[in-house]
């Protein structure tokens, strides 16, 4: 069982330029740690930050009146960058079928509408892209399939998709050769970087949860073939889960949610692909990938309901404020451990079957045994982390509430990595596709 251990170093990495310049509003800074400064591909300090502004504490955003385009399976408002992914990434690696494409964290800077790779190996940010023309959508959800492609809510509307290796991007802008970004000061005008793969300009009040399937794997092309990709639209009314095709970004199902007329806030699939979601902590629940039945059970009536994650059996489980919840479906009911700490945060579950979560507002990592459903670490951190993430060597990551900073935490040896340089960053999902990779199907 891992626990934290007694000692623990803190290393920043940290871009080139002024990093105060790009810090968001929540406070994200060196708290009594010793720094060691390393070197990263140049970070954008500050940048063009889009009209959307800030997302509120929440992440609720407002509404956008610029936000234009349609919504409808198969209409032609996709617009399509580049075309379908040319299937040469070499097999093994024991990553899927992406190799060393899922050696990244992908971050949404909300306030800049823009989205971070960073490699979780070396911690270089080797990418910044632009996720909605305008630049105002505030972006936040991210999540990445077995070839390592991401895609990420806009959450005023528009779901974009983004090539992790470059040698599936396709030319597209009329120049020679393929342009994309670098690093974070190397962000190209929307149309010109041709790693985007397809934007479908969804027009939503609320555009939150993004879960890929796991799709088929190939041996001819050595990639998944086939992912599909989960996401709601808002509009102030009945809740709709949506299928994406994950080669197009068109609507191929619309999946009315009964009940609580409020936004699904966040979502995850389980081994078998089917599309579970947190309603606004008032629902849980449940889309069959084959026939798109759906089942709701009420969230638990006291606990944590914020955050949802899947763990290696297939069971789903809501956090939130250093706790979390734990739902059988055979018997429709929780196994929760409370936290002491308001009712916020995201949480992923590892490979050894600890869900990680931080407690708000403390800067600290709470690991939850999935089988006791007990506290079994806890792990200092500089600052609250609001997204909850694995990487595929097995350290956690977490990105801070609306800030610059983003943390690599081992949690066999305690220490922590800092990446610093993102701008009002918000992100909690699936930032690295090993939820996506570990999770098991559900029983009963």
């Amino acid at each position: 069982m891992r626990r934290s251990t007694l000692s623990i170093t803190f290393t920043m990495v940290v871009a080139c330029g002024d990093p105060e310049s790009s810090r968001g509003n929540g406070d994200g800074g060196e708290v009594g740690v010793s720094i060691t400064v390393g070197g990263t591909d140049d970070a954008e300090s500050g940048g063009a930050t889009g009209s959307g502004g800030q997302a509120s504490a929440d992440g609720t955003a407002a509404t956008n009146p610029d936000a234009t385009g349609p919504g409808d399976a198969g209409d032609d408002g996709i617009v399509f960058d580049l075309g379908v992914p040319d299937g040469g990434t070499a097999c093994g690696g024991g990553k899927g079928g992406g190799g060393d494409t899922l050696s990244y964290i992908w971050v949404a800077n909300s306030a800049q509408g823009t989205m971070s790779k960073i490699n979780t190996v070396t911690m270089a940010e080797e990418g910044r892209y632009i996720v909605r023309a305008d630049s105002a959508g505030s972006p936040s959800r991210t999540s990445v399939n077995l070839n390592g492609d991401v895609a990420i809510a806009n959450r005023i509307g528009g779901v974009t998709k983004v090539f992790a290796n470059p040698a599936s991007c396709v030319e597209s802008n009329g120049m020679p050769g393929i342009q994309t970004s670098t690093g974070g000061g190397d962000v190209l005008p929307w149309g010109t970087e041709e790693c985007v793969a397809w934007h479908n300009p969804m027009v939503c009040q609320s555009n939150r949860p993004m879960a890929w399937t796991k799709g088929e794997f190939s041996e001819g092309s050595c990639t998944w073939e086939n992912a599909k990709l989960w996401t709601e639209c808002w509009n102030g009314a009945q809740a709709q889960v949506m299928l994406l095709n994950g080669d197009t970004g068109a609507i191929e199902q619309t999946v009315p949610i009964p009940g609580v007329n409020t936004l699904v806030y966040g979502g995850a699939v389980d081994g078998e692909g089917n599309f579970w979601g947190n309603q606004s902590g008032s629902q849980l629940i449940r889309v069959d990938r084959d026939d798109f039945t759906v089942q709701t059970w009420p969230t638990p009536p006291s606990g944590p309901s914020y955050g949802i994650a899947i763990d290696l059996e297939g069971r789903p489980w809501l956090c939130g404020g250093g706790g979390a919840a734990r739902f059988d479906i055979a018997t429709g009911t929780y196994q929760t451990v409370l936290g002491p700490g308001s009712a916020i945060g995201g949480c992923m579950v590892d490979a050894e079957g600890i869900l990680w979560h931080s407690r708000y507002p403390d800067g600290v990592l709470v690991g939850i045994d999935t089988d006791t459903v007990a506290i079994v670490s806890e792990l200092p951190i500089p600052a609250y982390v609001h997204g909850v993430s694995i990487d595929f060597e097995g350290n956690v990551w977490g990105v801070t509430f609306a800030s610059s900073q983003a943390y690599r935490v081992d949690p066999t040896t305690g220490q922590v990595d800092i990446f610093d340089g993102l701008v009002g960053a918000y992100t909690y999902s699936d930032m690295t596709g090993f939820a996506l990779s570990s999770a098991g199907s559900p029983s009963g």
